[in-house]
């Protein structure tokens, strides 16, 4: 029993509306669904994605009014996105452009790489990736060619490797693949991978024991969620849990895919989420992300739910 690959990442903005022009405009993503956090319904909950909304290229969004991260371990603490290898000078074009706190073209653990943080602070890394299958959004401002392809590697930041390392490998059946130093001064990182390996489905950890403990905020993430394919194989991943005692959510539906949640050892809060249904199961894949969708849970409430949104234009 094996998780594939990293599904999707969600991070926390103070500004949605701001948040939205960023990464549809400036990263070219779709919005593939705007909708509410379904435990905090006066908060957006924003999806973006590649073309097709394809797991593992989904960067995610809760709208909260709190104040900047302050940064430490305990924390998910870089967040990658996988482009073409031959699209790393394009992006260090654009994003100077914006004014971006934009770091230099480097190789980290053998890839290309370009550091950047979005308006709020949320830490990136653009990490050239092999040729493969992608899925441009014909909208998008970037060239196709140029286009982010989804999401990978996830960085997270620990003070102490052994009690993390031992639920990545005995419990969620992680690999170790490799250590290297990374050279913008996060210390020692250790890859382990998941699924036929490769940027999409890594988790680097770093060990920094001398951090303060990070405190979540605008720009921070939220949690980092792991690939299954459907619904049998996350009940399998619920026993797996409950098997070695680690407390958990069980199972929660959240109509775009099926969720479970836990926390490893050094505090990060991670999911399982299965690949499907998809975005496409309440609205057209066409237009899917353009208006506001419920579950069917909360489409009784819409009326007092939009009302207390504001507009993202």
């Amino acid at each position: 029993m094996d998780l594939t690959g990293i599904h999707h990442l969600t991070a926390i903005t103070a500004d949605a509306p701001a948040n939205n022009r960023f990464y549809t405009e400036t990263l070219g993503l779709r919005r593939v669904k705007k909708t509410v956090n379904q435990d905090d319904t006066s908060a957006y909950h924003l999806f973006f994605a590649d073309g097709a909304g394809s797991p593992g290229s989904d960067l995610t969004f809760f709208d909260w009014p709190v104040g900047r991260e302050s940064r430490g371990t305990h924390s998910i603490s870089r967040t990658g996105l996988r482009v073409d290898e031959a699209s790393l000078d394009y992006w260090a074009g654009r994003l100077r452009e914006q004014g971006l706190n934009l770091g230099g073209i480097a190789t980290t653990d053998g890839r290309g790489t370009l550091d950047f943080e979005d308006p709020e602070g949320q830490r990136f890394r653009l990490t050239a990736d092999q040729p493969g299958a992608a899925h441009p959004w014909e909208r998008s401002p970037v060239p196709a060619e140029h286009q982010i392809r989804g999401l990978g590697p996830i960085t997270i930041s620990v003070p102490d490797l052994a009690p993390t390392e031992a639920v990545l490998t005995r419990v969620m059946n992680l690999r170790p693949a490799r250590d290297y130093t990374s050279p913008d001064g996060e210390g020692q990182v250790h890859v382990f991978e998941m699924g036929a390996g490769g940027p999409s489905a890594e988790l680097h950890v770093a060990v920094q024991p001398g951090l303060p403990v990070a405190r979540q905020g605008a720009g921070a993430v939220h949690h980092v969620a792991f690939r299954t394919p459907d619904r049998d194989t996350i009940r399998q991943w619920a026993e797996q849990l409950r098997g070695f005692r680690i407390p958990n959510s069980g199972e929660v539906e959240r109509y775009y895919f099926r969720s479970l949640y836990f926390r490893e050892p050094g505090g990060n809060l991670f999911e399982i989420a299965t690949d499907g249904p998809g975005f496409a199961v309440d609205e057209p894949f066409e237009t899917m992300g353009e208006a506001l969708s419920l579950p069917p849970f909360l489409e009784p409430r819409r009326a007092g739910i939009e009302a207390g949104l504001r507009p993202l234009a």
